[in-house]
């Protein structure tokens, strides 16, 4: 039996976030800076003894998201982490695979609610501040498919082209012109 496709990459794994108090029909925002991403699925079991041996079962599920990330002002899906715990609210997360879309031309995640246990912020003095955070997920994830922007794809794993004029200000602040002169 042959194995198709490639392994999955660390880089092509994406999470989109969405606060409990967005808006109807409101974007869901990519967690900037990320540089590692963590779900855990844990199984307990069941495990008695009878007087004619052992019964074993499947228990309670649980399931974690865990984020690094560097600390960046006005990121979207930071300030949505933030709202979240500050707020003891609850925070929609998609774990997106970005390596490549599916037949159906979407992208392939898991789509949970989830609540904010820590965020932990370490400050080195010759360093970005880097943060971190648990997620636990209420219930369960579900598997399904989201359809993204390739802007949004590729402005997540890259630099995009320009053409000269197309923008104006730096990398972290550019801005498209409102008229053309």
């Amino acid at each position: 039996m042959a194995v198709s496709g490639k392994p999955t990459t660390g880089k092509s794994i994406i999470y989109i976030v969405q606060a409990a108090n967005a808006p109807l029909g409101s974007e869901a925002k990519i967690v900037g800076n990320q540089t590692e991403g963590t779900w855990t699925r844990e199984q307990e079991t069941v495990d008695e003894q009878t007087k004619l041996g052992r019964i074993v079962g499947y228990g309670a599920k649980s399931e974690t998201f865990e984020l690094t990330l560097y600390a960046q002002q006005k990121d979207g899906g930071q300030e949505a982490l933030e709202w979240t715990y500050d707020n003891e609210s609850e925070l929609k997360v998609w774990r997106v695979d970005t390596s490549q879309k599916n037949d159906n031309g979407k992208y392939d995640c898991r789509f949970g609610w989830t609540i904010i246990e820590n965020i932990e912020f370490s400050e080195p003095t010759d360093g970005f501040v880097e943060a971190s955070t648990s997620l636990p997920v209420l219930v369960r994830t579900v598997p399904g498919e989201i359809e993204l922007p390739d802007d949004f794809i590729q402005s997540a794993n890259e630099i995009l082209f320009e053409t000269p004029g197309e923008t104006t200000g730096g990398f972290e602040n550019r801005k498209q012109p409102t008229s053309t002169p």
